[in-house]
Parts: structure tokens; sequence; C-alpha cells
């Protein structure tokens, strides 16, 4: 094993010691790991988009899949944590399908926040939104309430419940459910 192998392995082995237990379980053995993304704001798409491969991140693909995330307001770009790509990864394969994640919402800056808190009880004045560990989503044909049991089952992250407005949130932060 040369160097560059083993500090790719080292990385590799420390971000996974990050990870929750059902986190590694549910990803052990996978070679790689690729998302489909809708932006419903900006009308992009990423399709299939392999972000992880032979143990290690990409950064390019991460670089695609954080700007496809960005503040639509204001086009501000933030480095998303890659764990929630994990997530939403493992809720893919929960529900069995291909279809890509409809975006309402990713990264989110401090002002947009505040604006968006001061019209609505639902926005967090510290949002997990503002420092890239939280995204909004939904997944055409497949139920609301069927994507919020697969993400709760996960027990990674928070996940909330918005029905009225046609989402779920998932985040990297402590397991709980609203």
């Amino acid at each position: 094993m040369n160097r560059r192998q083993f500090l790719k392995t080292s990385l590799a082995v420390t971000g996974s010691m990050l990870l929750p237990w059902p986190a590694l379980a549910s990803l052990a053995g996978t070679p790689r790991r690729s998302l489909s993304l809708y932006n419903t704001h900006t009308g992009e798409h990423l399709r299939k988009i392999v972000y992880w491969e032979n143990g290690a991140y990409l950064p390019e693909q991460l670089q695609q899949i954080n700007h496809l995330l960005r503040d639509h307001r204001t086009g501000e770009v933030k480095t998303i944590d890659p764990r929630l790509f994990d997530i939403l990864n493992g809720l893919q394969s929960k529900t069995a399908g291909d279809a890509p994640f409809e975006i309402i919402s990713g990264y989110r800056s401090p002002a947009t926040n505040h604006k968006l808190q001061s019209h609505s009880r639902g926005v967090a004045k510290n949002s997990l939104h503002m420092v890239g560990q939280a995204i909004d989503i939904r997944l055409p044909g497949y139920p609301l309430g069927k994507l919020r049991k697969a993400a709760i089952s996960m027990k990674q992250g928070g996940v909330g419940y918005y029905p009225q407005s046609n989402f779920i949130h998932l985040d990297t932060g402590r397991v709980r459910c609203w």
C-alpha cells in the first residue's frame, strides 16, 4: 500500500467512525453511492451522480451537489455535510426507486432564514439549513407519510413532517422526529 492509498483508507475509516451505527450497517459493502436530485426552484437536475466511490467521497461531484443545493434566493453556495447525502442514499434504497428527490430547500443563508422565520412559525431560528446540515424533500410517486416512516426507521438525524406543505425535513443533527 502506497502513502496515497494509506491516507485515503485512513480518511475513509475515520470518516465512517463519525457515522452512527445504523448508517454504517446500511452502507456496508456499497462500492458506490449516487443520487438523483431535482431543485424545484431552479429546475436543475443531477441524475445518478456518483458522489462516493471506492471508500471515498468525490470532491468534484460534492461541489456539483453543493451548487444544486445552494440558497436559490441569494445564489450563495455552502458545503453540505456529506452525511446528508448518505441519508438520502439510504432513503433511496428503502424506497426502491430511482426517481429524483425533489429539493424544496437545501442550504439557506442566515439572511434568507431570518426572512423566512419572520413570515412562518415553522422555520427555526438556528436552522441546520444555515450550516449545510438539513434538506427538505419529497419523492414524486411515493406517499409522503411512507417517506417519513422510512426516514424515521433509519434512525439517522432529524426527520420533520410537513404534510400541508408536502415535504419532509432531514438533517444530520441528533436523532429525533416531529
